[in-house]
């Protein structure tokens, strides 16, 4: 189906060449052939929800099927489009921005999920592709197939991955921005979403003073997404701002659970659907800092490192209420959305504590120094975020909890000696504190395990990873994928894949931090 195109207006210039689009929601655009295209990688789970078989080759039946995923072949029945959207970038008003490299095939009626979309990432310029080739390279392919699979199995709010084709062309990237680009192996990832549309599409309507467009796309929205809201009832869209600004909380406070920091929180990078999408320069926490960022970019400024993700989503989907000034011109009523945000996110964040903590309930008076102190032992010398919280599940009253925790610090000579005494003393108010909520043996350690993941998509991991599969071996790629889909079970045998990252990785490329170069 194609029902984004036949219900919106389209850009009424056919020819492919970077422009401004005005009063448009979309320009059609093919995808540009490649040459010689091969699958690398196909999430089978996603695969079998959708009811979709793995291609074999070009050579095979299903061929054809392969040529889809790379842009070579476009059906009859579909019209691909990139879509037009704007967007605050660092903060700034950015103007018209798009989909510069990702086109949209269309959508299918799956018989267990609904409509959802199909887009290939990677796949040629588009009018959106400014001064770029609408090209993806291999390594930072990798990492959003990863990433996007990883994420859905972590149970966070996501985009997912189909599959991985290496194109066969190169690409010509600079990867550090310093003046010496090099040429890289091309791919491709089919992304699936019940819907791709981001803060900025919306954005660039207001923006653009296009009112009456502004109101068939939220029409669009409310009746493909938000089906329980009433299009006819007066206060419609201040309550799906209200649900919007409820599901980007959720999906923070996921973020914020398994130690995930997004990169580049732009409000074009914000899904409408509250989903995780555009996996760029991400990271996990490794050694616990808020003020960690992934982005080479955001280095100096750190706007969007891990501690400012909850404060950012607030402040970007403030920029998605001011867009719909032109359909709720009472701010007092936008006032109340973002109220929904800012409530939301404490009751998750609360609650979000007290299950890794396993605790029924985090009480904010008696509680707060507990998960304060915590926090600010875990910043005095470097520890494992991930390894903390899953040792953490293990602990019983009266056993050694330094032993417990020390395969979470970074350094190998034994801590502080105040340090020392501040983990001890901690152990013992939060065995108190356990002690208050009594459990049956073990069942409060399971439930913890339950959102306490045991495996994270290290970044030094991806790395291995793209390293092996650049030089044709995808064994490290199908182990990451497989034990990926169950982090937080315990994997014997795959006890190195839970590991700390190793000394190498600490400033590797590709390891500490990531660019925007893709």
């Amino acid at each position: 189906q194609s029902r984004f195109v036949e219900r919106l207006p389209g850009d009424p210039i056919a020819d492919n060449y970077t422009r401004a689009v005005n009063a448009v929601s979309y320009s059609e655009v093919k995808p540009t052939a490649v040459r010689s295209p091969s699958l690398l990688a196909w999430s089978e789970d996603l695969a079998t929800e959708l009811g979709i078989a793995r291609p074999a080759s070009l050579e095979s039946e299903d061929g054809e099927s392969l040529q889809l995923l790379s842009g070579n072949l476009v059906l009859p029945a579909m019209r691909p489009y990139a879509a037009r959207y704007g967007g605050h970038q660092f903060g700034n008003w950015a103007g018209q921005l798009g989909d510069g490299r990702a086109i949209t095939l269309g959508e299918v009626v799956t018989p267990g999920l609904g409509a959802l979309e199909f887009q290939l990432k990677g796949a040629g310029p588009t009018p959106y592709s400014r001064r770029a080739d609408g090209r993806a390279v291999l390594r930072s392919s990798i990492r959003e197939f990863l990433c996007s699979e990883a994420m859905h199995f972590l149970g966070v709010p996501t985009t997912r991955a189909l599959s991985l084709v290496l194109t066969g062309d190169t690409v010509e990237r600079d990867l550090f921005y310093d003046g010496h680009p090099r040429d890289e192996p091309g791919a491709i990832v089919c992304r699936v979403s019940p819907s791709f549309l981001r803060f900025g599409n919306f954005e660039i309507l207001a923006a653009s003073r296009e009112p009456q467009l502004l109101k068939e796309l939220t029409a669009l929205l409310l009746h493909d997404h938000f089906p329980e809201l009433n299009p006819a009832a007066a206060d419609v869209y201040g309550q799906l701002l209200d649900e919007i600004g409820r599901r980007t909380a959720i999906m923070i406070t996921h973020w914020l659970r398994v130690g995930f920091v997004h990169g580049v929180m732009n409000t074009d990078n914000m899904s409408a659907l509250g989903l995780t999408i555009d996996y760029g320069p991400y990271g996990w926490l490794e050694s616990y800092d808020p003020g960690w960022t992934p982005n080479t970019t955001d280095a100096e400024g750190r706007r969007y490192c891990f501690g400012n993700q909850a404060g950012i989503g607030h402040w970007n989907f403030a920029r998605l209420c001011e867009a719909f000034i032109p359909l709720v011109p009472d701010h007092e009523r936008l006032k109340q959305s973002l109220a929904v945000y800012k409530t939301t996110f404490e009751a998750a964040y609360t609650r979000m504590l007290s299950d890794k903590l396993g605790l029924r309930t985090v009480e904010p008076d008696c509680d707060q120094k507990l998960v304060t102190d915590m926090f600010a032992l875990l910043e005095k010398v470097e520890t494992d975020f991930t390894l903390f919280f899953r040792a953490l599940c293990d602990w019983t009253d009266g056993g050694d909890f330094l032993k417990l925790i020390s395969s979470a610090f970074y350094s190998a000579e034994p801590p502080p000696h105040a340090l020392r005494e501040g983990w001890l003393e901690w152990a013992r108010r939060y065995s108190d504190r356990l002690l208050r909520e009594p459990a049956a043996a073990g069942q409060r350690g399971l439930a913890m395990k339950r959102v306490n993941p045991k495996f994270v998509l290290r970044n030094y991991l991806a790395q291995n990873a793209i390293v092996a599969a650049t030089a044709g071996d995808l064994s490290a790629l199908e182990r990451l994928l497989r034990v990926l889909k169950t982090p937080y079970d315990e994997h014997a045998g795959d006890e190195d894949l839970a590991g700390k990252r190793p000394e190498w990785a600490r400033n590797a490329p590709g390891c500490s931090a990531l660019s925007c170069s893709s």
